[in-house]
């Protein structure tokens, strides 16, 4: 009796590992695939400039390597921020530079939680639009908006402007610190994100 309990005994528990082992990387999956910001989907990220998929006018392109825009940044605007949001970082990055790793064209962090837009320009820090914030350094070597220039015959590039809610009101770093930095700080202290993605090709 004692030998058909012990036998009940492993087949239940070779039953539950066996259950296990099939469940446990379908739950995985299935948490892999839920949203990352989870009770914040009403945050979002709009510019009066732009649509979702627009494709880049001259006034926010980059002045130089080949291209004449006007190198101004476009008027931003967000909206439907978590509870617990302390300060806010806005970035563009395209992701299809040919560098393997993108190009950052725009930088921003330290933003007050009380201010919902960047106006028109505000990626000159010379105009003074975000007194508060820090502008760090993108992949042109400087602080501030750096437009849209991807090289020629690649088709278009995606270039992504998002908004980042933090937990905390401050990143310790500066204008000098580079993007690749300030972005692992960002995702170290987010409690949400949106996005607005636009096109520019040549």
């Amino acid at each position: 009796m004692k030998d058909l309990a012990f036998c009940l005994w492993r087949g239940g528990r070779s039953r539950t590992a066996t259950l296990g082992r099939i469940l446990f990387p379908a739950i995985a999956a299935f948490a892999l695939a839920l949203p990352l910001n989870v009770g914040a989907e009403s945050f979002v990220l709009t510019s009066p400039d732009y649509a979702e998929g627009d494709k880049m006018r001259a006034a926010h392109l980059y002045y130089g390597f080949g291209c004449n825009g006007e190198n101004i940044s476009p008027h931003l605007k967000w909206s439907g921020a978590p509870e617990g949001t302390r300060s806010f970082a806005v970035v563009m990055h395209d992701p299809d530079a040919p560098t393997g790793s993108g190009w950052w064209h725009w930088v921003v962090f330290n933003i007050p939680a009380q201010v919902s837009s960047l106006p028109e320009g505000s990626g000159d820090p010379k105009n003074g639009l975000i007194p508060e914030a820090i502008q760090s350094r993108t992949d042109f070597g400087s602080p501030g908006y750096g437009g849209a220039c991807p090289p020629k015959g690649q088709g278009e590039h995606r270039y992504q402007f998002r908004v980042y809610a933090l937990k905390v009101e401050q990143l310790l770093l500066d204008e000098s610190s580079p993007a690749a930095m300030v972005a692992y700080q960002i995702n170290a202290n987010k409690l949400a994100e949106a996005q607005l993605e636009l096109k520019f090709g040549r």
